[in-house]
Formats: C-alpha cells, sequence, structure tokens
C-alpha cells in the first residue's frame, strides 16, 4: 500500500473549546496509532495561528500516515506545514527529522 505524501489539517477553534478537541484528537489517535505499531511517522501537531484575528486559534497538522484519524476527524487536505512554533499533540516524539527532513537540512537546530 503506498503512503499518500498529503497533510491534513483541522481547525480545533480557540480557548477551551481548543482543549476539549484537542482531547479529543488524541483519543482518536492513540489507538490506532497502537494499532499501527506505533509507526514514527504517524503524528499529529497543533500550531497557534492569529491570521491578523485578535483570538487565536489552534490548527491540528496530521502527517500523512496519520490519514485514517484525519478522515475520521473530519480533516481536510492541505500542503505540509512549516516546522516552526509546531508543537507534538500525538506521535512518536522521533517524527521531527522523520517527517520535516527536507526542512531541517542546513538550517540548525529551532529555538
Amino acid at each position: 500500500m503506498a503512503m499518500s505524501s498529503c497533510w491534513f489539517s483541522k481547525t480545533l477553534g480557540d480557548g477551551i473549546w481548543a482543549y476539549s478537541q484537542k482531547d479529543k484528537v488524541k483519543d482518536t489517535f492513540d489507538p490506532l496509532f497502537v494499532l499501527a505499531g506505533r509507526p514514527v511517522e504517524m503524528a499529529v501537531f497543533t500550531r497557534h495561528e492569529s491570521d491578523g484575528r485578535l483570538q487565536c486559534e489552534v490548527i491540528a497538522y496530521f502527517s500523512p500516515a496519520a490519514a485514517v484519524v484525519a478522515k475520521l476527524l473530519e480533516a481536510q487536505p492541505c500542503p505540509p506545514p512549516a516546522r516552526g512554533e509546531l508543537d507534538l499533540l500525538a506521535g512518536d516524539a522521533r517524527c521531527w527529522p522523520v517527517l520535516f527532513a527536507a526542512q531541517e537540512s542546513g538550517s540548525g537546530p529551532l529555538a
């Protein structure tokens, strides 16, 4: 089975709502992650984005290997996110160099 290179994203909302949505994402992701054998390239990230609005929204980004989780949560296909300011919500911490190798080459550690 060929793995898609398509990422997915879903707006989780802001403030308290985003926290409950993050829990929903983790609760959906965790059993599927275990079932898949905990692949290092299967991960979900979040980022706070404001786009000029007063309130920040939390956006969840699902790696291509997390497509099943993304589809269950009705996330939409999107381009790969830039690594900056992403937080790992669910998955193996060793996923960073695997998923963002192209962005890391020659750029040094990110603060």
